[in-house]
């Protein structure tokens, strides 16, 4: 049976997503216990009925030396044939020495499955996938305090951990393949789950690392309350009764899992995440102001959006960018056009992350050199997105969209951060128009509130402008 299978039936005996980690930390083996191998042979003893999976990590046996390394042959060979081995190495090197790794761990110890480190590419990967019968879990958003310093690392927009992710896919080929993902960022596990609904997360960083067990299930379980294995090691190993503790974290998975799938999809989860991020972000750089305000009408208003302000952090653009790249994932275009004058660093921000060729017709006439209404490279019976900062009305971008169908581009979608809800989206649609926007003013206000930025009252002044009513 191969691993996956194996791991499937494991969890359908056991009723449990618990991995229990078998760590044997120097110098921490109790008293009770004559031996590592004793120690590890009495907690497999204990939990064998609610452990899911064993993981020894291989760390603390190499760490002993060659009685390590016996123990560690020991307390495989006490772990019942019916439940997976993922053992914890973080193996990886080029593709020479990786395949040695992949001999060592599959064929010498027997494992059903190991932790790979994807840093060194697909050739790194490559051994361990080509057994089929067993498992692979890469390292993608690990749980330690340091691991955004690489794993946060974006480029177009997209973190090294989402590539990380995205990676593996290809790698496994139609493979199964799994994820390393800490419970202490579940933010990045439903940004995962979302975008990879089947695949297998292994969870450490619940217990001793602040993990949330309850969060961590809202973000990463599937539909079907699989798809995580939950790693606890030194809450069951060091417990004064470790099979009690085993049991209660199973039964805690349980309950949380129970709750879990009662609850808002991971999906759901990601996107208010994000929103939620970008809100505060707005509301901090300025983008979003609350007070009282001159509109160009003369008219008062409670709430001033200024996106011009993303210019001065370029980290708040990149977000909002990001936003406007989820939109246009949906659409069917050949090139973006920006609106002068706040929708150009807008969109040369969206572009460089979706790679998409950027226009933008001119505001003003050019009397001179090339006297173009239009920069940038076009042909006519293309497909452009109107891409803009918000959307009141819809004057200006119809205004926009005039020259471009003049020039024979179809234009029938408008991309937007923020709609104020006042018409526009309405207005758009009578002239054949869609519009798509990443969220609405009433929305990042109640996130706001929900934030503890503004108040209640605050609210309903807003809300009220906005329906008309002040």
């Amino acid at each position: 049976m191969g691993f996956w299978s194996k791991l499937e039936q494991s969890i359908t005996q056991r009723d449990s997503l618990l991995c229990v980690g078998l760590d044997p930390h120097p110098g921490r083996v109790p008293a009770r216990y004559s031996s590592v191998s004793d120690f590890m042979r009495s907690i497999v003893e204990q939990t064998a009925d609610v452990a899911a999976v064993f993981k020894p990590n291989v760390a603390f046996f190499e760490a002993l030396g060659q009685p390590g390394w016996d123990a560690l042959r020991e307390t495989l060979a006490a772990i019942p044939p019916d439940i997976p081995v993922l053992l914890d190495a973080k193996r990886n090197d080029i593709a020479s020495t990786a395949a040695a790794y992949a001999r060592a761990v599959y064929d010498e110890l027997g494992a059903d499955a190991v932790t790979v480190n994807p840093y060194l590419g697909s050739d790194g990967v490559e051994p361990f996938l080509a057994y089929p019968d067993r498992g692979v879990f890469l390292l993608c958003k690990t749980s330690n305090p340091g691991a955004g310093e690489l794993q946060d690392w974006s480029q177009y927009g997209v973190p090294l951990y989402r590539r990380v992710a995205e990676l593996a896919g290809e790698w496994a080929r139609g493979q199964e393949i799994g994820l390393v993902i800490g419970a202490t960022y579940p933010e990045a596990m439903a940004e995962i789950r979302a975008a990879w609904p089947k695949t297998w997360f292994l969870v450490p960083g619940v217990g001793a690392q602040g993990g949330d067990l309850e969060a961590a299930l809202q973000a990463g379980l599937r539909p079907d309350g699989r798809g995580l294995v939950i790693n606890s090691s030194r809450g069951i190993l060091y417990a004064d009764d470790p099979r009690q503790a085993a049991l209660e974290t199973r039964d805690a998975i349980n309950r949380a899992r129970k709750a879990a799938l009662q609850g808002p999809s991971s999906a759901e989860q990601a996107h208010q995440a994000r929103l939620s991020r970008l809100a505060l972000a707005l509301f901090e750089s300025g983008c979003v102001q609350l007070g009282d305000f001159v509109l160009h009408s003369g008219a008062h208003s409670p709430i001033y959006v200024d996106l011009r302000r993303l210019v001065i952090s370029p980290e708040v653009l990149e977000m909002a960018a990001a936003e406007y790249a989820r939109l246009l994932k949906g659409l069917d275009y050949q090139r973006i056009a920006a609106i002068p004058y706040a929708g150009l660093p807008i969109g040369t921000a969206v572009a460089l992350q979706t790679r998409d060729p950027l226009i933008y017709p001119r505001r003003e006439v050019k009397t001179y050199g090339t006297r173009r209404q239009i920069e940038g490279e076009y042909h006519a019976g293309e497909r452009v997105v109107l891409v803009d900062d918000l959307i009141s009305s819809g004057g200006s971008k119809l205004e926009a969209a005039g020259p471009l169908q003049e020039a024979g581009l179809v234009v029938e979608d408008v991309v937007v951060l923020i709609d104020r809800e006042q018409g526009g989206a309405q207005d758009l649609a009578s002239h054949g128009l869609r519009l798509h926007a990443a969220t609405t003013l009433r929305e990042i206000v109640a996130l706001l509130v929900a934030a503890g930025k503004l108040d209640r009252e605050t609210q309903t002044r807003v809300e009220r402008y906005l329906a008309g009513e002040a």
